[in-house]
């Protein structure tokens, strides 16, 4: 499938190949390391030339999300190209039952989905473990709030930006892809960024196995374009934090 040019996957092109390989993974191999018996990039010459180099194939992995995004609608003649990048994005975030706004750009609605994972998980929290989350996202006074007040401060920290913001995302989706597809971001880094890890990887394990399960009897395409969006959403953040480096 040809690649459909999008404003919001071009970033990609500046992405290292390493910190692709989840990405690329994700779209050619199930949970249990079976290659996908829908996928086609691994059947390009350009794969078979360059991997494990994917930045030199950017663009075919991009149209490969494109064509499964493609299919998660019921309107597949799209000569010969697949959807771009937001329309798979509100779809997954339909299917999340996320709250956004579609005339929003697509990284502040990759945040409301993101936000969503954890506001689900905060549903199966204790009120001290949501108040040790808020805590190692610096909030101020932590150990007098609420549960829904410590919350909705961690959003608002989430919110604002900045490295702190990309810390709680890439522990958030490192510990989504674990439960999603077996494995995490290959790029979390270890010490400061993973304090908060204990706090969330069992709660959001635990919504997101949950959903999982539904979600792959639903559509098979779903097991790609819900793991890769989130995917996505880090990999851009991780492209703007490097950017300011």
């Amino acid at each position: 499938m040809a690649y459909r040019h999008d404003p919001d996957l071009e970033f990609l092109k500046k992405i290292s190949s390493s910190d692709l390989d989840g990405f690329v993974t994700t779209l050619t191999h199930d949970k249990d390391g079976v290659v996908r018996f829908t996928e086609t990039l691994t059947h390009t010459a350009e794969y078979k030339r360059y991997y494990p180099d994917h930045a030199k194939y950017w663009e075919l992995a991009a149209a490969e999300l494109q064509g499964f995004g493609a299919n998660t609608f019921i309107t597949l003649f799209r000569g010969g190209k697949g959807v771009v990048y937001k329309e798979i994005l509100c779809d997954v975030c339909d299917k999340l039952k996320v709250n956004y706004n579609k005339n929003a750009a697509a990284p502040l609605i990759e945040q409301n989905l993101i936000m969503k994972i954890v506001e689900d998980a905060v549903e199966k929290m204790s009120t001290e473990d949501v108040r040790q989350m808020a805590e190692e996202a610096g909030v101020a006074n932590f150990a007098s709030l609420s549960k829904d007040a410590a919350l909705a401060a961690f959003i608002a920290v989430f919110r604002a930006g900045g490295f702190k913001s990309y810390q709680i995302l890439v522990i958030v989706v490192n510990a989504t892809l674990k439960a999603l597809i077996g494995r995490g971001l290959g790029f979390v880094a270890t010490g400061g960024m993973m304090r908060t890890a204990s706090v969330l990887t069992g709660p959001v394990g635990w919504v997101i196995t949950g959903l999982w399960t539904a979600f792959d009897i639903a559509s098979p395409a779903y097991r790609v374009t819900i793991p890769a969006v989130i995917q996505i959403a880090a990999l851009r953040q991780k492209s703007l934090v490097d950017a300011k480096a």
